[in-house]
């Protein structure tokens, strides 16, 4: 059965509220050998996207191109780039001093969070990229995030999963690696929750904590 076809503009659109209130990436930038922001850094985040993004995408501007896999040289920190999602593609920017900000791809504007999927398929709010716990800063300062990125995050990929069902199962899968990665370190996972509040998650029992942000933890060097 064919996918359905998305409104990559409206999509971008409900989703360009800013992380934080500063530029965040002048804050993780000095602490990459590259000086830039490690979310713009292709050796450190390569994005992936709706192959339906990058039909649009393509026509409009000539920020992206296809990943090649030699932007890096000899590095091989990209290896988990080598074979992209179903129904998606690795791109490339023209890196940060080039940003055109209206054709920022999902994935940028989602980076450093993606949508918590419980094991019962609930969408219940942010949790960050964990593999970026030492390099963003955003991830050790979540009370800085505010509530017009978190409503905007919620509501637009509440649009995309009515859209696209099976973007859940593959939320749920993310959800259960963070889950094992947490368990086997004996923590638990934050969660900035749909609802305006902050959680941890029992990544055995998938049991929700109320706490407040400042419970959460930070992370070298920003601590």
């Amino acid at each position: 059965m064919p996918i359905p076809k998305i409104d990559v503009s409206a999509l971008y659109s409900g989703f360009d509220a800013p992380v934080v209130a500063l530029d965040c990436g002048q804050k993780c930038a000095p602490y990459n050998p590259s000086g830039k922001p490690f979310c713009c850094d292709i050796c450190h985040a390569v994005p992936a996207v709706y192959e339906q993004e990058w039909e649009f995408l393509q026509p409009r501007t000539d920020l992206w191109h296809v990943w090649r896999g030699d932007e890096c040289g000899d590095r091989t920190a990209l290896e988990v780039a080598e074979t992209p999602p179903d129904e998606m593609i690795f791109l490339a920017c023209l890196g940060p001093n080039q940003c055109q900000r209206p054709f920022r791809s999902l994935s940028c504007r989602q980076f450093p969070f993606f949508p918590y999927v419980t094991s019962a398929w609930a969408f219940l709010g942010l949790a960050y990229d964990w593999m970026f716990e030492d390099k963003c800063w955003v991830i050790s300062n979540l009370a800085e995030v505010t509530p017009e990125y978190r409503d905007a995050f919620v509501r637009s990929h509440d649009d995309l999963f009515e859209r696209w069902p099976h973007e859940l199962d593959s939320y749920e899968q993310r959800a259960l690696e963070m889950r094992e990665h947490f368990a086997a370190q004996k923590r638990k996972i934050p969660l900035l929750h749909r609802d305006g509040l902050f959680y941890l998650i029992d990544p055995f029992t998938e049991q929700l904590s109320r706490v407040t942000v400042e419970q959460f933890p930070s992370f070298a060097p920003y601590k």
